[in-house]
């Protein structure tokens, strides 16, 4: 089974974190839906640098009452909890994505690159789901096998020999 891949939009403070290792869960108020272990999420930095900067493996996605929510991740979200309560308002719930595997592009894709590429591309508001033609358009202006971060694809290239 290959993975999903899920682009989203993330501050630039927080990717930053995200691959320098010091935050290893996402939070969304949103609940990115088909979003498992193994499954790939590709990084989209926000402004001032609008630019694909790299691939996250997926580990898990839990869903919480904002009091569990905040227990479990207080440590891992590289975020305060007042900035965690005003992200919140007005929410009952919280989702979080807890993430593995971190690689940085070599070079940032930047959006200019990306419309040039792919017409129509608009940087996602929360996330986006890829379909299979947008994906090789990204693997192929990153110049990097984006499948191998996933532990999805190494089990299904394994089942493709068998």
């Amino acid at each position: 089974m290959l993975p999903t891949i899920l682009m989203l939009s993330i501050k630039q403070e927080y990717a930053n974190m995200i691959f320098e290792g010091d935050k290893q869960v996402e939070l969304r108020r949103v609940r990115p839906r088909h979003l498992e272990n193994g499954d790939l999420i590709l990084v989209y930095v926000t402004s001032p640098e609008q630019a694909l900067v790299g691939v996250l493996e997926v580990e898990k996605v839990i869903e919480m009452s904002l009091d569990e929510l905040w227990k479990t991740v207080k440590d891992k979200a590289g975020i305060t909890h007042e900035t965690f309560t005003k992200y919140y308002r007005n929410s009952a719930t919280g989702f979080g994505i807890f993430l593995k595997n971190r690689f940085s592009f070599e070079s940032p894709i930047k959006l200019e690159q990306l419309r040039k590429e792919w017409s129509n591309f608009r940087p996602p508001q929360c996330y986006y789901y890829l379909k299979a033609e947008e994906f090789n358009i990204i693997q192929s202006i990153s110049n990097s096998d984006i499948l191998s971060f996933s532990a999805k694809s190494k089990v299904y290239q394994s089942e493709l020999t068998l």
